[in-house]
C-alpha cells in the first residue's frame, strides 16, 4: 500500500519527501560526526554551529592513545565475537530450521513448541541462571562466554523453518533419487537455496551481537574481555564525563554497522520476503 501510495505522488513530490526521509534517517550520523570533531567547551556552549571552525581530530587518535581504555583491544574484541556469533548461530539456527521443516521424528511438534515457548520467556528471567552456568564453566573474563549465550537464537530456527516449509519439495525429491539422505539434501540442495536467509540472519545477528552491552558488562569484568560498547562506556561515570571522546568513539563503533548494512541491505530485505513473515 505505501508503494502504490508513493508511486501516486508526483515526481517532484517524491523526491522531496525521499529528500526529507534521506536527511531524517543521516541526521544523527551527521550530529556524532559533528560532536566528535568538537571540545568539550564548543558542545555544552549554548551557542549553535553547523559545524566546528577547528575540527579536532585528534580525539580520534587520543581513542587509541589512552592505555586505559584499551579501545583497540576492545574493537577487537567485538568483531572476534560477532564474527563467530553471527555465522555459527545462523548456521545452527539453519539446520534446526531444515530439521523442524523436513525431518518427521516423533515428537517434533513438541520440540518445536518448546522452542517457540523460549521467546515468550524474557531474558531478565534467564540472565542470572545464565550467568551462574557459564561462571561455573569458568566463562568469567573469557571471550568464550561471551559468546556462547549467543550461538543459539530460537528466532532464526522459526524463520528457516518457514523459508524451508515454502521450498520446494520436487527439488528434494530429485536428490533422493541420486541417494542423498537428509545431511546430503541439506548441504547440497537446501543450503545453497537458502543463501539470501543466512545472508540477512547472519548481518542482523552480527549487528545485534555489536550492539550488545549488559552480557558482556557482566561477563568480561577484566579490560582485556572488554568489547567496544563496554569501553565506551567508560567516558561517561559518575565522576567523569568527557563528551567528545564519547562521540569520537561512537562514530569509530557504528562505523563497522554502517558497512555492514550498505553490504547486506538487499540480502535483508530479500531474505525477510522469503521468510514468509510478509508484512
Amino acid at each position: 500500500m505505501t508503494t502504490d501510495l508513493l508511486r501516486r505522488l508526483r515526481p517532484g513530490t517524491r523526491g522531496l519527501l525521499v529528500g526529507l526521509l534521506t536527511a531524517a534517517f543521516l541526521a544523527p550520523f551527521y550530529l556524532m560526526l559533528r560532536n566528535a570533531l568538537m571540545d568539550a567547551r564548543g558542545l555544552t556552549s549554548p551557542r549553535w554551529t553547523w559545524w566546528p571552525a577547528h575540527p579536532h581530530w585528534e580525539n580520534f587518535t587520543a581513542l587509541f592513545d589512552d592505555p586505559t581504555l584499551h579501545m583497540g583491544q576492545a574493537l577487537g574484541n567485538s568483531l572476534l565475537i560477532a564474527g563467530i556469533t553471527a555465522p555459527v548461530s545462523t548456521l545452527l539456527a539453519s539446520a534446526a530450521g531444515y530439521a523442524f521443516a523436513r525431518i518427521p521424528v516423533p515428537g517434533r511438534g513438541v520440540l518445536l513448541a518448546l522452542v517457540v515457548a523460549t521467546l515468550m520467556i524474557p531474558g531478565s528471567v534467564t540472565f542470572v541462571p545464565t550467568f551462574v552456568v557459564v561462571g561455573s564453566m569458568g566463562g568469567v573474563n573469557t571471550l568464550w562466554g561471551v559468546i556462547a549465550p549467543g550461538l543459539f537464537n530460537p528466532f532464526a530456527v522459526l524463520l528457516f523453518r518457514n523459508f524451508y516449509l515454502r521450498f520446494p519439495a520436487e527439488i528434494e525429491e530429485a536428490g533422493r533419487l541420486d541417494g542423498l539422505g537428509w545431511t546430503g539434501l541439506y548441504r547440497r540442495i537446501a543450503l545453497p537455496a537458502s543463501g539470501a536467509m543466512l545472508a540477512s540472519l547472519g548481518a542482523l545477528a552480527f549487528i545485534d551481537s555489536w550492539n550488545s552491552f549488559l552480557w558482556p558488562l557482566v561477563i568480561g569484568q577484566d579490560p582485556s574481555a572488554w568489547t567496544a560498547q563496554i569501553a565506551l562506556s567508560t567516558f561517561l561515570t559518575s565522576q567523569t564525563i568527557n563528551l567528545p571522546g564519547l562521540f569520537a568513539g561512537a562514530v569509530v563503533t557504528v562505523a563497522p554497522l554502517v558497512a555492514m548494512f550498505l553490504i547486506a541491505q538487499r540480502y535483508i530485505v530479500e531474505g525477510i520476503a522469503t521468510s514468509g513473515l510478509k508484512g
